[in-house]
């Protein structure tokens, strides 16, 4: 494998869940965390993914990887389109219910998620248009880096398609390690249904939308069951 991938692989790897849990640690140790600091929050990481999505894809395509390879040839068919509604609906009415039956329950797991939800999700109209466009950056570059990147280059090695699922959704899983012990299975989960779909449909399309619906309802169902008694959208 070239340097320049290996390095980008040390940086999914290693940087990122490191990045992910420094940052949350600072949220959790300061005593409110208000619009302006969600603000800064939501700004520097769509400014950090964004700028680190341009230079894989730099690097990719200097290495000569290929947008088939990367997920980003196929066109929109009818059938594409069809799969990508489709799992949007399913995989959002998921994600509401489970944050519903989460946010119902008693001990760390629902306690921390309250914790996180307080200082990272919207409460209000100021915060949530940002967040949104946190969600659909996160949709966009998380899902090139790791579907389309990642799966190319391991691809690439040779590796056996279904363990190039697992080997991504297991680095996938460990850039939310902010999460927690059940966000990073959670995330992992769903990275290897991120994956089957990827290798499936050969396109970034559904994957995409996916990732951006999971976050765009955690934005909204969040907030409304784990920080009930207080004002939000």
């Amino acid at each position: 494998m070239p340097w320049d991938f290996c390095l980008i692989f040390l940086i999914l790897g290693v940087l990122i869940p490191w990045r992910g849990r420094m940052r949350l640690q600072h949220l959790l140790a300061m005593p409110v965390v208000g619009t302006k600091e969600k603000l800064v929050l939501y700004g520097s990481t769509i400014a950090f993914q964004w700028i680190l999505t341009g230079l894989v894809a730099w690097r990719a395509f200097a290495r000569g990887l290929t947008m088939a390879e990367l997920g980003l040839a196929k066109p929109m068919t009818q059938a594409l389109l069809f799969v990508t509604a489709a799992g949007a609906v399913l995989i959002s009415v998921y994600q509401w219910f489970s944050l519903r039956r989460v946010s119902r329950m008693s001990g760390p797991v629902p306690e921390f998620m309250a914790k996180l939800a307080e200082r990272v999700l919207p409460k209000n109209a100021t915060e949530f248009a940002p967040y949104c466009a946190l969600a659909i950056t996160a949709g966009v570059c998380e899902e090139f880096l790791y579907r389309g990147f990642a799966m190319a280059a391991l691809h690439r090695l040779g590796i056996f398609p279904w363990a190039v699922v697992l080997l991504t959704a297991v680095l996938f899983g460990f850039a939310h390690t902010y999460q927690g012990r059940s966000g990073v299975l959670g995330t992992g989960l769903m990275g290897v249904v991120l994956g089957i779909a990827r290798m499936m449909t050969w396109s970034l399309i559904p994957v995409v939308v996916w990732h951006s619906a999971v976050d765009l309802v955690a934005g909204i169902a969040g907030p409304r069951y784990f920080l009930k008694g207080k004002k939000t959208l």
